[in-house]
């Protein structure tokens, strides 16, 4: 029995098809898409283990800034704040996607707590944020003068100074998170001819906010109660959520108008944003390979119909259609990039597992594998589908009459 192929196409293209060019195809190919997809995942990755929670310390989309408090403002006793000018103009910036400001309080506040026979008392500072910028909203996060309990948001690291700077230091109990959510507090507040003590509690901690933070509501209405007439009309802190902290009009905008950023919130915003332009470089590149590896494709089978023309000619003679002479190209377009196709999702899962790993050990979530081998099997799936309509369009033009 024969193992010639039945078609006349077949064998045309059995006698005359060119492995070595082929190979180089899909060789480059390979290459060209392979690093794509595993540039593409690994920046998918490595942005997710930023966006992934909130309450992380890697969260980059919000920026808390102040104005930068000068030596001849401090001999002066001038406040440094926001105008509403100047909140108007971070407003209309086209990177800021929302602007809150911190509300300081206007009196005096003192607070207390009992460990079994001893006891420590301290004056604090309130602030208060925009509910939809914190990035923890406890239960009961709200006040009611007519219960008057307080409830608060303190910053991680004031915890971490307690437990590891004070009380270590002064003999008093370590506390962790859960008991002293249930520790009450005794919150004084003084000012305007009145003191007044409320019921508080620790309600959560965040890692955004380096603040003692109260409900708005609460802080409204005690400003209203108990704020001097010094009390400062204008905001000294802000908080920006912003498209990427680290891009350079952002941190060129704050740099231009003295404006300070709380934490280094910009040195990892600023290593992301490289991340990305590193990213899109190596993206670019392997796309360029790619569209290499598919111009070769075009000129083996290019070279291929020119030597297969006056055969090709022959089968119209017989009755072949276009479409018909085409099927024999497509099957080779299609078994290549199968093979491609295989082995470059094999490597992307490979390579990604190998990153995966690490990753999730620094307890940092990783995004999702198969948005990217979709991208592969629709890159690889267009590359076939314009292959074959050059080669439609070419055998046109050889079966015209």
């Amino acid at each position: 029995m024969s193992n010639k192929p039945k078609s006349p196409v077949g064998r045309l293209l059995r006698r005359n098809i060119s492995a070595a060019q082929l190979a180089a195809y899909a060789l480059a190919n390979f290459a060209g898409l392979a690093i794509v997809l595993c540039a593409m995942q690994f920046y998918r990755d490595v942005n997710s283990a930023f966006d992934s929670a909130s309450d992380s310390f890697i969260n980059r989309d919000f920026l808390v800034v102040s104005p930068e408090i000068s030596s001849l403002g401090t001999l002066t006793g001038g406040q440094a704040a926001f105008t509403p000018e100047a909140v108007a103009d971070l407003e209309s910036q086209p990177w800021a996607r929302r602007v809150g400001a911190f509300t300081n309080a206007g009196f005096r506040v003192s607070a207390s707590v009992d460990f079994g026979a001893r006891g420590m008392q301290t004056f604090l500072f309130f602030e208060s944020i925009p509910d939809e910028f914190f990035d923890v909203r406890p239960p009961g996060w709200s006040f009611d003068p007519e219960k008057g309990e307080i409830p608060i948001i303190v910053s991680k690291d004031y915890l971490a100074l307690y437990n590891f700077g004070f009380a270590s230091t002064r003999g008093l109990p370590q506390l962790s998170e859960n008991v002293i959510n249930k520790v009450p507090l005794r919150i004084t507040l003084a000012g305007n001819g009145r003191i007044e003590t409320f019921s508080g509690r620790i309600a959560g901690f965040s890692s955004r906010f380096n603040t003692i933070a109260v409900p708005q509501r609460f802080m409204d209405w005690a400003n209203s109660r108990f704020g001097e007439n010094d009390t400062p009309s204008y905001p000294s802190r802000l908080i920006l959520e912003v498209d990427n902290p680290g891009s350079p009009e952002v941190t060129g905008y704050l740099a231009s108008h003295g404006y300070e950023v709380a934490g280094d919130k910009t040195d990892s915003s600023r290593a992301s944003y490289f991340l990305s332009v590193v990213s899109g470089i190596i993206i670019a590149v392997g796309g360029v390979i790619t569209l290499l590896a598919f111009v070769i494709l075009l000129l083996s089978l290019s070279l291929l119909l020119q030597k297969n023309r006056r055969k090709l000619t022959d089968l119209m003679l017989l009755g072949y259609s276009p479409a018909q002479a085409a099927r024999g190209y497509l099957s080779i377009i299609m078994w290549i990039n199968a093979a491609v196709l295989a082995c470059v999702l094999a490597t992307v899962t490979l390579a990604s597992s190998w990153w995966e790993n690490r990753l999730e050990s620094a307890s940092v979530g990783v995004a999702p594998l198969w948005p990217t081998l979709l991208c592969g099997f629709i890159a690889l799936a267009a590359i076939t589908l314009l292959g074959y309509i050059r080669i439609r369009h070419t055998l046109r033009r050889y079966f015209r009459p």
